[in-house]
């Protein structure tokens, strides 16, 4: 019987949400900022257009709202020249100092918010980037000071007459204990009462979002056999249905968002709005990392972009009708990236400036037919051998110093390598980089590390090695 009645107060809570979402007084402001679909630009790489010109390329794909990872002054002057809507953001290390003085946050502002604004359409600043992920020490030094780092900066906003601007945060998915079934949301015991519940409050109460990073891509990859790949890419006939609630779902989105909001009210506050901060499909990866393909890509942000702009908005099926605003990862391929092969793969162009795959953020033209894209090959797990090996063209100097690297840490990783050594002939930088590459990523592959070495090595599935030299590998 209690249960029953936890479901029943649930189902009554989320539905006075709605209402009070499509209800409120700035829906008109509110409308206008969730249906216009915005990117992400990031900018770490070493091939990228200027700002001038990535800023250009953002309305040739007619986005409307554009995210920062920062407040660079160059980008902000060129914006204040669009009609773009924009977020900017403070970096994780001024957190702490702008937290604990009003005079830090005041000249926060003031540098980066009054020299543009209003001419420079700025609508969020979100403070820190994904900082529930990280839980050491100084971290956690960090979490404390997050939500007073988010006061202060409204007092500065609302003391400067800016009453338009909204502070936030982006979190990553894994402030979640529990997210299946949706109504088994829960927040991490750590985080719950020590951060997510004086931010849910400041949130609440300045009718701010909560801004999450939500991609399907890694809960269904990690069992991409039994995780329907069209559940992940809003082309699924099938549903689930939660056995608390009865909600019916369609999608895997719908379901991560879902487990926040049953998260939030069991916290005490329904009401706070969802902004979608991140969220995308990668258009390639390493080997292992199944599904990352642009067909898959193209089919996931086309049928995202289609749900976010629909009118009426459809929301969730926690809260119908009530719109997210979304931001899609990412503008550009961003080659200085570290970690797997994904993470440099994100974007809908290439660095110079070509669509990757056709898309159309104002969603009003109708979605391409998928038939002039690639057909993937990767859909399912890779089973065999993989080897790295130095790409094609590397500059011979840094192979040299990743060489060095590799057969530094251990004498076993290059042992065939040594003069006389089945492996030391030829005597060319290239094939010896090849072995070092291959023989430390199959050595220490289980510490995580990767076949990228700054971008000198790629994956591969041909046999390197010859009848006399046998290049260690991994097993997939």
């Amino acid at each position: 019987m209690a249960s029953f009645a936890l479901f029943l107060f649930t189902l009554i809570v989320l539905s006075s949400s709605c209402r009070y979402a499509i209800g409120s007084p700035n829906n008109k402001t509110f409308l206008s900022l969730a249906s216009r679909i915005g990117i992400n630009y990031g900018r770490l790489g070493n091939n990228l257009p200027s700002p001038y010109q990535s800023i250009n390329l953002i309305k040739s794909i007619k986005a409307g709202h554009v995210k920062l990872y920062d407040a660079d002054p160059e980008t902000l002057m060129v914006l204040s020249q669009t009609n773009l809507y924009v977020t900017i953001m403070v970096p994780n290390n001024q957190i702490i100092p702008i937290g604990a003085d009003q005079a830090a946050a005041d000249n926060w502002v003031t540098t980066n918010v009054l020299v543009h604004y209003p001419k420079t359409r700025i609508r969020f600043v979100l403070v820190g980037n994904e900082i529930l992920s990280n839980n050491s020490d100084q971290d956690k030094q960090v979490w404390v000071s997050l939500v007073p780092a988010m006061r202060k900066l409204v007092t500065s906003l609302r003391a400067r007459g800016i009453h338009n601007i909204k502070v936030g945060t982006p979190l990553a998915m894994d402030v979640l204990r529990t997210s299946f079934p949706p109504s088994s949301g829960a927040f991490r015991e750590e985080v719950a009462a020590q951060v997510m519940l004086p931010l849910l409050k400041f949130l609440n109460g300045t009718n701010s979002f909560l801004f999450l990073d939500v991609y399907p891509y890694f809960p269904w990859s990690t069992d991409p056999v039994n995780n329907p790949l069209d559940f992940a890419l809003f082309q699924s006939n099938s549903t689930y249905t939660d056995p608390q609630t009865g909600l019916v779902y369609t999608n895997l989105l719908d379901q991560m968002l879902d487990s926040v909001i049953f998260a939030m009210t069991k916290l005490g506050y329904p009401n706070v709005r969802l902004a979608i901060s991140e969220t995308g499909w990668p258009n390639a990866g390493d080997i292992d990392e199944t599904g990352a393909n642009i067909l898959n890509a193209a089919t996931y942000n086309r049928n995202l972009i289609k749900k976010m702009t629909a009118n009426p908005p459809l929301g969730t099926p926690a809260r119908p009708g009530s719109p997210i605003p979304t931001f899609l990862f990412s503008l550009f391929n961003e080659n200085q990236k570290l970690g797997s092969g994904t993470e440099r793969h994100w974007g809908i162009l290439n660095p110079d400036g070509t669509q990757i795959y056709d898309i159309d953020f104002s969603g009003t033209k109708p979605v391409p037919s998928p038939g002039s894209l690639p057909k993937p090959s990767n859909n399912v797990p890779f089973k065999g051998n993989v080897w790295c090996v130095a790409v094609e063209g590397a500059n011979e100097a840094e192979l040299e110093q990743a060489l060095s690297f590799a057969c530094g840490h251990s004498n076993a990783t290059c042992a065939a390598l040594a003069p006389g050594r089945e492996c030391y002939a030829p005597v060319a930088i290239t094939w010896h980089a090849s072995y070092a590459f291959s023989s430390y990523w199959a050595q220490f592959r289980n510490q995580s590390s990767r076949c990228y070495f700054n971008g000198l090595a790629r994956e591969t599935t041909t046999n390197p090695g010859n009848e006399h030299c046998k290049f260690p590998s991994v097993s997939l």
